[in-house]
């Protein structure tokens, strides 16, 4: 049986439990046994870490210790996966760059708050992660994230959609959803997220559920 740990906690406006319920129903559907930790010290077991398919951040902000990063970072690099949304995984720790390192990106701003009105635009034959879907509409926050060059992008969104100082540089291509690889191990992220309902149902919940299986060793 594969196994899966899920590390929740950070800022609670991002519902990190309900959120790591539903990746947790996912995995648990698909025949996972899944963990659910409210504490950033169970990274501290690196061979704990070193025997599990995937590890789910759903942290957003925080601090993390070296002592609590370097155990992940051996964890993934060896081939265990890594998989999260929005801030969970990739607003986590900001001043831990290496975390920064290994899961390919930085959250920096969303331009109009919750409530945007944006269209997801997933890349043709980019990946079966996002295989026969079709562009779609979100209403929620929109990510403006500052992304490591080396991640293969699988889905998009245009910016500007709400006005602001960035709106001055024109119309630029956002990813929201991509991989990448650190070592050996598979890393998935998806910018859509900011509450658990935003993940619940159509192609947003379709596209998180095959990265979570697509990571996972």
């Amino acid at each position: 049986m594969k196994t899966a740990l899920i590390v929740r906690g950070g800022w609670d406006g991002h519902e990190p439990v309900p959120v790591s319920e539903l990746f947790a129903e996912i995995l648990r559907g698909k025949g996972f046994s899944v963990e659910i930790s409210d504490t950033l010290d169970s990274f501290l077991d690196q061979e704990k870490l070193l025997s599990l398919n995937l590890i789910v951040p759903v942290w957003t902000m925080g601090k993390i210790t070296p002592e609590q990063v370097k155990p992940v970072l051996a964890a993934v690099e060896s081939g265990v996966g890594i998989a999260g949304c929005h801030g969970g995984m990739c607003d986590s720790f900001r001043e831990s760059t290496e975390w920064q390192f290994m899961t390919g990106s930085q959250w920096v701003a969303h331009p109009g708050n919750d409530g945007t009105d944006y269209v997801v635009r997933p890349v043709r034959n980019s990946s079966p992660i996002v295989e026969g879907i079709e562009d779609f509409p979100i209403k929620s926050e929109q990510y403006y994230i500052h992304v490591d060059p080396a991640v293969k992008v699988l889905a998009t969104t245009d910016f500007p959609v709400a006005d602001g100082p960035h709106a001055s540089n024109g119309r630029v291509t956002v990813p929201v959803v991509y991989t990448k690889y650190w070592g050996k191990g598979r890393v998935f992220y998806n910018s859509l997220g900011h509450h658990a309902d935003v993940l619940a149902t159509g192609p947003a919940r379709t596209i998180m559920e095959r990265g979570l299986l697509w990571a996972a060793r």
